[in-house]
């Protein structure tokens, strides 16, 4: 599977997309709809109404890449926040493209220990 660096920042749109945007069109979603720079270090991600479909589309130096997975049987699981941009880390974009509920991951508090002397 194709690894993003783990210091992007990774933003989900909230709502499905029609799925013949190329682009051009999901440039302006990310200029006008999400209203963030699609020339930053970022990835954003969309995915269709049956959520059986993913593009991801990141910009590097030179141009843009648009990548996009379609499941066969299964859907994936876009997390349910109210927020009209999502905003993952690159672990959890990676958790979400595997099919693992974000939302449903719980981690370890962290936890300050100091050392005894």
């Amino acid at each position: 599977m194709f690894r993003f660096e783990a210091d992007l920042k990774v933003f989900l749109h909230r709502e499905p997309i029609d799925f013949r945007a190329g682009i051009n069109n999901l440039v302006m979603l990310v200029e006008q709809s999400m209203q963030l720079d699609p020339f930053a270090r970022s990835v954003f991600a969309f995915h269709n109404r049956k959520r059986n479909r993913v593009k991801l589309l990141p910009y590097e130096r030179t141009g843009f890449w648009l990548m996009l997975r379609r499941l066969e049987e299964d859907r994936f699981v876009w997390p349910r926040r109210q927020q009209a941009v999502i905003e993952l880390t690159t672990e959890q974009r990676h958790w979400l493209i595997e099919g693992i509920d974000v939302d449903a991951v719980r981690r370890h508090p962290v936890r300050p220990y100091r050392h005894a002397s």
